[in-house]
């Protein structure tokens, strides 16, 4: 037995609460479906952004 009464907005509010949560989560799974499908693409590739060891004043040079 709960020690008070449940009064009636936070049952008004645990709809609410729970319809966001299935948004959220709906949002979720859309972003990781879409990072999915863009990394197994083909033509993906990562950035070189590593493999230059020069400076970028040095770049801008050649």
């Amino acid at each position: 037995m709960a020690l008070r009464k449940e009064h009636e907005i936070h049952k008004r509010r645990s709809g609410r609460n729970l319809g966001v949560g299935i948004l959220l989560a709906a949002f979720v799974v859309l972003v990781m479906a879409l990072t999915l499908v863009k990394v197994t693409a083909p033509g993906f590739q990562l950035p070189d952004s590593q493999s230059s060891s020069q400076s970028p004043a040095e770049l801008e040079q050649n």
